[in-house]
């Protein structure tokens, strides 16, 4: 089969495409054929050494994907040779063909095609997770959203919406502001200084907003603080960017709540993870969440879509197809 492999620890440039020899599935597990596969920034943190740092090289990355079952081993009662399935969080995913836990995976609707069920495994569980559970958000909370022409970020915009909220859109360049408005932002700024926090306290009525949802390392962490109103809610992510280094809790503002979401946390059962999905495949059915993908590359070219990634130049979610 083929697959991406990273060598070493380094930029794009550390991925290569390769042969590797196709095994049998084990005891739960389940052989899948790839449609398609996610890429996400924690690949990337694991292309620099951020994660799985235990597991030795040439290792595959990629975590998301769809396509169809090849074969399933003992114990596999949920699914058949031939069935069209997504899956999240199985290490190896860069591949014509992934050897996939059975626990992992979910069926796909017959309205939703692979590339659709491919792009919200990981970033739709997320943005989902931030806006109804980790912070259930009301109607008319208003909310600040961080990179909200990324992946993550449409589709949190459009489910804030969905539960009645407002979405101030902070995005890195001009160009993007238009995607942003498309999702449902209400106000979209652009900054890539963390010079935002006096503009979103001006668009939230000068009170600050009820929640934060920021990603985007520690450049934005302290004007993010600056943008909540009393008792407002922090949700911090997005670790391949780096932490926001020591706090100090008695110097922290306006009562506010901090707190780090952590993607298992929320899937963290078969069950759980396949009602997670439920909901996303019938927001897509009913049109009430639409995706946006934003790049699709060759699996071949996997080292071009780290670097895309990187750059902050992409929206949407990007995929590889092998």
């Amino acid at each position: 089969m083929k697959a991406v492999v990273m060598n070493r620890t380094g930029g794009p440039d550390a991925l290569e495409i390769v042969e590797r020899p196709e095994t049998a599935p084990a005891s739960g597990q389940v052989l899948v054929e790839v449609a398609a596969a996610g890429v996400n920034f924690m690949d990337i943190g694991v292309r620099q050494g951020m994660a799985w740092t235990e597991t030795p090289n040439p290792k595959v990355l990629g975590v998301e994907g769809a396509g169809r079952v090849l074969a399933v081993g003992d114990g596999v009662e949920h699914f058949r040779p031939g069935q069209r399935v997504a899956w999240v969080y199985a290490p190896g995913s860069y591949a014509d063909r992934a050897m996939v836990p059975a626990d992992a995976l979910v069926p796909i609707p017959d309205g939703i095609d692979d590339r659709t069920a491919a792009s919200v495994m990981m970033q739709g569980l997320t943005a989902s997770h931030f806006a109804t559970d980790f912070y259930p958000v009301q109607p008319g909370d208003v909310a600040l959203v961080h990179a909200a022409a990324g992946g993550v970020g449409l589709l949190l915009t459009q489910i804030i919406k969905l539960r009645g909220g407002h979405v101030i859109g902070r995005v890195s360049s001009a160009n993007k502001t238009a995607v942003a408005r498309e999702a449902g932002a209400d106000h979209v700024i652009v900054d890539t200084e963390g010079r935002f926090a006096e503009e979103v306290v001006r668009l939230s009525g000068g009170e600050g907003v009820h929640v934060v949802y920021d990603g985007s390392g520690p450049k934005t962490f302290h004007a993010s603080l600056d943008s909540l109103r009393r008792s407002g809610t922090f949700c911090w992510y997005g670790p391949v960017l780096g932490g926001p280094g020591p706090i100090d809790i008695m110097s922290l503002p306006k009562s506010i709540k901090i707190g780090y979401a952590r993607f298992f946390d929320h899937i963290n059962t078969p069950a759980l993870l396949r009602a997670g999905t439920g909901q996303l495949f019938d927001w897509i059915a009913s049109g009430d969440l639409k995706i946006r993908i934003g790049g699709v590359y060759p699996l071949a070219e996997a080292a071009c879509a780290h670097a895309d990634m990187e750059s902050r130049g992409t929206t949407g979610k990007l995929l590889l197809i092998p």
